[in-house]
This record gives structure tokens, sequence and C-alpha cells, in this order.
């Protein structure tokens, strides 16, 4: 069975994250959780920053229709939100992993989400550089081929696996992006088989 992981909503911004992170959950590497507040923000901020309303709401669709045990109640988070102890800001951030028992939270914000303020939940907090990473090493040729795809249905334009890496790297996983590189580079029979 595998783990589940709070994904702020930094981490679901940029667009070839999001992608990549999805992708991911998809072939349950692990199971991805967010509220309606996460999704609320990363709106805000796609929109904000040029996206079409109508683009996002149906990014939101197709998010809530792939991962539908993935929105935690507004009503558990309101609940525990008043006991958490990391910056106010987040703090219904932190409120939805301890609802649904997550056993991380995906953010680049980790000053947000001080070990005082975890640990007692037993909940880890991991930058997307190194959640990425650490799904890399539970299957190295699966995680290629979900890469390959990734590279294969970007169409307009197209996208080579390299070009994919180097979005991952400029959106916050330069590690991640390097190790895949060089595995691909040194170990073809891993980037050349889908299976």
């Amino acid at each position: 069975m595998p783990f589940f992981a709070v994904l702020d909503a930094c981490v679901l911004y940029p667009y070839s994250l999001r992608d990549t992170l999805l992708r991911f959950a998809e072939a349950e590497f692990y199971a991805p959780l967010w509220s309606d507040r996460i999704l609320d923000e990363l709106e805000r901020n796609v929109v904000k920053n040029g996206a079409s309303p109508e683009a996002m709401a149906r990014t939101r669709q197709l998010m809530g229709k792939a991962f539908d045990a993935a929105s935690v109640s507004e009503d558990a988070i309101a609940a525990l939100e008043p006991s958490m102890t990391n910056d106010p800001g987040d703090r219904h951030v932190l409120a939805a992993a301890v609802s649904a028992n997550a056993d991380v939270i995906v953010t680049a914000n980790l000053k947000h989400f001080p070990e005082s303020s975890t640990s007692l939940h037993g909940i880890d907090v991991q930058h997307p550089d190194d959640f990425l990473t650490h799904l890399y090493d539970l299957d190295r040729r699966a995680s290629i081929a979900i890469l390959r795809q990734q590279a294969e249905d970007q169409i307009d334009p197209p996208r080579s696996l390299d070009e994919i890496l180097e979005m991952l790297s400029t959106a916050g996983s330069p590690k991640f992006a390097e190790i895949v590189r060089g595995d691909s580079l040194h170990l073809p029979e891993i980037a050349d088989k889908s299976d």
C-alpha cells in the first residue's frame, strides 16, 4: 500500500513539477492528498500569473477525477488547525496532514514546518527535490519510464526527456534531474526500456 503525502500549493504551482508528482502518484508510488484551501491557493497564483480561470478550473476537475480520495475534509482541518504550532499561514496544511494520517508533507517552504511542530504527529517534511529523489530510488526503471512518457505526452511543443529534466531542475528539483540524467546517460538500458 502506498504512503500518503500532502502536496503543498507551492509544489503544485510549477506545471512540470505538478505533472511529474501526479504521474508518480498515478503509478502508485504514493497517494497524494490536498485540501480545497491548498487548491484555492494554487488556483489564485496560477491565474494571477496569466492562466485562464477556466483552464485552472479544468485542471482542478481533472485532479479530483484522477485522485478522488485526495481531498481532505475542510471540517477536519478546521478542527485541528488551531492546535498546530507551525507557521500560521501553513497551519491548514499541517492540519490536513494530521487529520488524514499523512506520512509526509511535500513543500518548498520547509521553514514553515519546523520539526518541533511536526515530529509530535509523526509527519516528515520534504522538499520536492528530496521527495522525487526518494521516489526514484524506489524503482529507477519505472521512474524513467514515467518521465519518458511525460516527455512523449508533450506535443505543443514536443519535449525530450532532457528538456523535461531541465524544466524540473528549474522548478526546484535539480538534484533529482541530475540523478535521472546521469542514469539515462550511463545506464541506457534503463532509459530505453519502458516496460
